[in-house]
């Protein structure tokens, strides 16, 4: 048995941190080659333009996590019809959040510029890039939702595949619209564009020859279902959220406390600690379907393995990461094209801001964990005060009360206040035992 879950780990964790690293440099890329390309500003406008992207991910969390979580769980029992129509119904789901985003990004992109604080340095650049980003928001969601779907059926190999070629695809689009092409923002927002329709098409042609479980076909819409899915993806697409509102409220501090820089220099702090984030998402990202089908079975004994084994991964993996940014985070910021200005400052308060990461690689695994196994409740507690209440909190009163100096250190230290919560949660909720249902 122990033999067989180290198998599982290596199948399903292995390949989703490595696509999940892969995604990440979808932002980077475009952040290193506008930061060369453009300049020092457009760091700062693409930092800007962020929460808005980060929504429209955490919104398709709704559909996919949702889908997913029902569609293990169902696996689990050893049924695959029950897991198909929650495909189904996920993926409408899904199709139907990403048109609305795309109406109000195109039609509404000059009030969204205005939303996220932008001022006259960086306005006309959060504008274009919000547009054609938007243009492609119907693809990118459809790409997101059937990678975690193919995740689930027994394909995360193929999902790393799709991600490092959508990943190539994007670094090359990156380098001839914003070089040879010169079309800055606008470019770099086409190019991610393109290499996420590309990875979707791919995925459909996944589902479209049945190599798998999960099929595309015609299904009964039944809204009790696309409620149930709503509910399960709740917890997670509010964890999604607490990225997006800790930006807006730096940036607003930032502009506020310290000015333009400020801004730019926490735009490269953001990249350049993107990679730890990427290895503790894709360990949670990877273990959700072994949560979900040992829930399903109803096997104790593998779940709380899992669980120690991610929180073990996510703690290790954060710790080495967060060390090797202390000794070479000099040279990655260079990486971003900044003036010398930008980059002293920058390099200055890298450290003070990445230890958060630690911290917040633990709570992401707990939020998979409850929200794998029907602990909704829980999981929403947890998330609405991660995301709302203790980071924008932290970031807003904390300066205030103890001056400019705290702001870098605010990322850490709500993370530690939810950790906290996080740990108190599950003890509560197992205090006699998994509950099975």
């Amino acid at each position: 048995m122990p033999v067989s879950r180290s198998k599982n780990l290596i199948k399903y964790v292995a390949p989703t941190i490595l696509s999940s690293c892969a995604f990440f440099l979808f932002t980077i890329v475009d952040a290193i080659f506008l930061g060369h390309g453009v300049g020092t500003d457009a760091l700062g406008a693409i930092n800007l333009a962020m929460p808005f992207v980060m929504i429209v991910n955490a919104l398709f969390m709704l559909a996919t996590i949702g889908g997913i979580t029902i569609a293990a769980i169902r696996f689990g029992r050893g049924d695959t019809e029950g897991a198909s129509n929650s495909f189904m119904h996920a993926v409408t789901g899904a199709l139907v959040i990403a048109v609305l985003l795309s109406i109000a990004g195109v039609f509404f992109t000059e009030p969204l510029t205005r939303l996220l604080g932008a001022n006259n340095t960086f306005h006309h650049m959060v504008s274009e890039y919000l547009f054609w980003y938007s243009v492609f928001i119907i693809p990118s969601g459809l790409s997101v939702v059937l990678q975690g779907f193919a995740r689930n059926d027994g394909a995360p190999g193929l999902v790393s595949v799709v991600v490092i070629l959508s990943t190539v695809l994007n670094i090359f689009g990156d380098w001839l619209l914003i070089f040879p092409m010169q079309m800055g923002m606008k470019g770099a927002a086409i190019a991610t564009g393109v290499s996420q329709t590309a990875a979707m098409a791919i995925m459909l042609v996944h589902f479209l020859r049945r190599k798998g479980k999960l099929v595309i076909g015609r299904f009964k819409p039944n809204g009790a279902l696309f409620g149930k899915i709503a509910v399960r993806g709740l917890p997670e697409t509010l964890a999604q959220f607490a990225t997006p509102v800790a930006t807006l409220c730096m940036n607003y501090i930032l502009l506020r406390e310290i000015g333009d820089i400020g801004v730019n220099a926490y735009s490269i702090i953001s990249y350049a600690a993107t990679f730890s984030v990427a290895v503790f998402m894709g360990s949670s990202e990877g273990l959700q379907p072994l949560f979900g089908q040992s829930y399903g079975a109803k096997n104790d004994e593998d779940l709380k393995y899992y669980f120690r084994a991610g929180t073990l991964i996510n703690l290790c993996g954060s710790i080495l990461i967060t060390v090797a940014l202390l000794y070479v985070g000099d040279s990655i910021c260079a990486l971003f094209g900044a003036d010398a200005q930008t980059l002293a400052f920058t390099v200055e308060h890298l450290p003070q801001y990445a230890w958060g990461f630690i911290f917040m690689a633990v709570n992401t695994m707990i939020s998979a964990y409850l929200y794998s196994t029907k602990r909704t409740k829980e999981a929403l507690v947890l998330n609405v005060l991660h995301s709302f209440i203790l980071n924008s909190l932290t970031i807003i009163l904390l300066p205030s009360i103890l001056g400019s100096g705290v702001i870098w250190y605010t990322f850490g230290i709500y993370e530690i206040l939810v950790l906290v919560l996080a740990v108190a949660l599950v003890k509560k909720s197992e205090q006699f035992g998994v509950v099975y249902c």
